[in-house]
Protein backbone atom coordinates (compact mmCIF):
# COMPACT_ATOMS: atom_id res chain seq x y z
CA UNK A 1 0.00 0.00 0.00
CA UNK A 2 2.37 2.34 0.63
CA UNK A 3 4.77 1.46 -1.84
CA UNK A 4 1.63 2.08 -4.19
CA UNK A 5 1.14 5.61 -2.74
CA UNK A 6 5.09 6.24 -3.20
CA UNK A 7 4.77 5.20 -6.86
CA UNK A 8 1.77 7.30 -7.61
CA UNK A 9 3.18 10.24 -5.87
CA UNK A 10 6.62 10.55 -7.70
CA UNK A 11 4.70 9.79 -10.72
CA UNK A 12 2.36 12.35 -10.48
CA UNK A 13 5.82 14.75 -9.29
CA UNK A 14 7.41 14.01 -12.24
CA UNK A 15 4.46 14.63 -14.40
CA UNK A 16 3.97 17.70 -12.81
CA UNK A 17 7.41 18.51 -13.38
CA UNK A 18 7.41 17.77 -17.34
CA UNK A 19 4.64 20.09 -17.82
CA UNK A 20 6.06 22.81 -16.01
CA UNK A 21 9.34 22.25 -16.30
CA UNK A 22 10.13 23.76 -19.66
CA UNK A 23 6.48 25.47 -20.98
CA UNK A 24 7.81 27.05 -24.39
CA UNK A 25 9.67 23.73 -25.62
CA UNK A 26 6.83 22.81 -28.04
CA UNK A 27 7.96 25.96 -29.61
CA UNK A 28 12.06 24.58 -30.00
CA UNK A 29 10.75 21.06 -31.19
CA UNK A 30 8.94 22.52 -33.81
CA UNK A 31 11.86 25.53 -35.12
CA UNK A 32 13.72 22.56 -34.91
CA UNK A 33 11.40 20.57 -37.08
CA UNK A 34 10.86 23.22 -39.54
CA UNK A 35 14.98 23.44 -40.25
CA UNK A 36 15.10 20.33 -40.86
CA UNK A 37 12.43 20.26 -43.40
CA UNK A 38 14.39 23.23 -45.22
CA UNK A 39 17.66 21.13 -44.85
CA UNK A 40 15.89 18.22 -47.02
CA UNK A 41 14.33 20.91 -49.21
CA UNK A 42 10.62 20.09 -48.58
CA UNK A 43 8.56 23.44 -48.56
CA UNK A 44 5.27 21.59 -47.74
CA UNK A 45 6.50 19.92 -44.62
CA UNK A 46 8.16 23.44 -44.11
CA UNK A 47 4.64 24.92 -44.29
CA UNK A 48 3.10 21.70 -41.95
CA UNK A 49 5.59 22.41 -39.07
CA UNK A 50 5.44 26.01 -39.36
CA UNK A 51 1.48 25.75 -38.50
CA UNK A 52 2.37 23.69 -35.76
CA UNK A 53 5.25 26.16 -34.57
CA UNK A 54 2.54 28.74 -34.89
CA UNK A 55 0.11 26.85 -32.49
CA UNK A 56 2.23 26.43 -30.25
CA UNK A 57 3.59 30.18 -29.91
CA UNK A 58 -0.36 31.16 -29.53
CA UNK A 59 -1.23 28.56 -27.13
CA UNK A 60 1.67 28.82 -25.02
CA UNK A 61 0.90 28.51 -21.06
CA UNK A 62 3.66 30.14 -19.45
CA UNK A 63 2.56 30.71 -15.99
CA UNK A 64 4.85 28.67 -14.82
CA UNK A 65 7.72 30.53 -16.30
CA UNK A 66 9.23 33.80 -13.59
CA UNK A 67 8.55 37.29 -14.70
CA UNK A 68 11.86 38.25 -16.92
CA UNK A 69 10.81 35.24 -18.87
CA UNK A 70 7.35 35.77 -19.37
CA UNK A 71 8.26 39.38 -20.52
CA UNK A 72 10.87 38.06 -22.91
CA UNK A 73 8.22 35.75 -24.29
CA UNK A 74 5.33 38.68 -24.67
CA UNK A 75 7.81 40.54 -26.47
CA UNK A 76 8.77 37.97 -28.85
CA UNK A 77 5.58 36.33 -29.29
CA UNK A 78 3.89 37.94 -31.92
CA UNK A 79 7.34 38.92 -34.29
CA UNK A 80 7.63 34.92 -33.53
CA UNK A 81 3.89 34.25 -35.39
CA UNK A 82 4.17 36.66 -37.90
CA UNK A 83 7.77 34.62 -39.05
CA UNK A 84 5.67 31.51 -38.85
CA UNK A 85 2.82 32.35 -40.72
CA UNK A 86 5.09 33.73 -43.64
CA UNK A 87 6.29 30.48 -43.69
CA UNK A 88 3.21 28.88 -43.92
CA UNK A 89 1.59 30.94 -46.33
CA UNK A 90 4.21 30.35 -49.15
CA UNK A 91 5.01 27.54 -50.83
CA UNK A 92 7.97 28.70 -52.23
CA UNK A 93 11.48 27.40 -50.63
CA UNK A 94 13.15 30.29 -51.09
CA UNK A 95 10.89 32.37 -49.97
CA UNK A 96 10.65 30.46 -46.54
CA UNK A 97 14.26 30.35 -46.02
CA UNK A 98 13.69 33.95 -46.01
CA UNK A 99 11.48 33.74 -43.71
CA UNK A 100 13.38 31.53 -41.22
CA UNK A 101 15.98 34.01 -40.74
CA UNK A 102 14.10 36.39 -38.61
CA UNK A 103 12.08 33.23 -37.32
CA UNK A 104 16.25 31.93 -36.19
CA UNK A 105 16.94 35.48 -35.04
CA UNK A 106 14.01 35.77 -32.38
CA UNK A 107 14.21 31.88 -31.51
CA UNK A 108 18.04 32.78 -30.82
CA UNK A 109 16.64 35.56 -28.90
CA UNK A 110 13.57 33.80 -26.51
CA UNK A 111 15.97 30.57 -26.32
CA UNK A 112 19.14 33.25 -24.62
CA UNK A 113 16.21 34.55 -21.92
CA UNK A 114 14.31 31.40 -21.38
CA UNK A 115 15.45 27.60 -20.95
CA UNK A 116 14.08 25.51 -23.89
CA UNK A 117 15.21 22.45 -23.63
CA UNK A 118 17.45 20.64 -21.18
CA UNK A 119 19.94 20.12 -23.68
CA UNK A 120 22.09 22.09 -25.36
CA UNK A 121 21.04 24.48 -28.30
CA UNK A 122 23.62 24.98 -30.75
CA UNK A 123 23.59 28.54 -32.94
CA UNK A 124 24.82 27.90 -36.14
CA UNK A 125 25.87 30.39 -39.23
CA UNK A 126 25.99 30.60 -42.61
CA UNK A 127 28.59 32.74 -43.87
CA UNK A 128 27.41 32.37 -47.64
CA UNK A 129 23.57 33.67 -46.34
CA UNK A 130 25.23 36.00 -43.46
CA UNK A 131 22.41 34.43 -41.56
CA UNK A 132 22.29 32.24 -38.32
CA UNK A 133 19.71 29.18 -36.92
CA UNK A 134 19.41 27.46 -34.53
CA UNK A 135 20.21 23.02 -33.82
CA UNK A 136 19.49 20.54 -31.36
CA UNK A 137 23.31 19.23 -32.67
CA UNK A 138 26.41 20.31 -32.97
CA UNK A 139 27.09 18.70 -36.71
CA UNK A 140 26.24 21.74 -39.53
CA UNK A 141 22.81 20.82 -41.67
CA UNK A 142 22.18 23.84 -43.50
CA UNK A 143 18.63 24.99 -44.16
CA UNK A 144 19.20 27.46 -46.27
CA UNK A 145 20.87 25.89 -49.18
CA UNK A 146 20.36 22.29 -48.42
CA UNK A 147 21.85 19.17 -49.76
CA UNK A 148 23.59 22.02 -52.23
CA UNK A 149 25.69 23.36 -49.36
CA UNK A 150 24.46 20.94 -46.34
CA UNK A 151 28.20 21.33 -44.13
CA UNK A 152 28.33 24.88 -45.08
CA UNK A 153 28.83 27.05 -41.79
CA UNK A 154 30.05 26.63 -37.64
CA UNK A 155 28.80 26.45 -34.46
CA UNK A 156 28.43 30.40 -32.96
CA UNK A 157 27.21 29.93 -29.75
CA UNK A 158 25.64 26.86 -27.41
CA UNK A 159 23.18 27.84 -25.10
CA UNK A 160 23.10 25.72 -22.01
Amino acid sequence: MIATIVCCFAFLTTKAAAKTEQPLSATLTFYYNIKNALVAGDAAAAASQAASFLDAVNNANTTSLGSKEQEAFSALRQKLAADAKKITENKDLAAQRASFTTLSDNMYKLAKAVKLSSDPVYQAYCPMKKAYWLSSEAAIKNPYYGSSMLTCGKVSDTIH
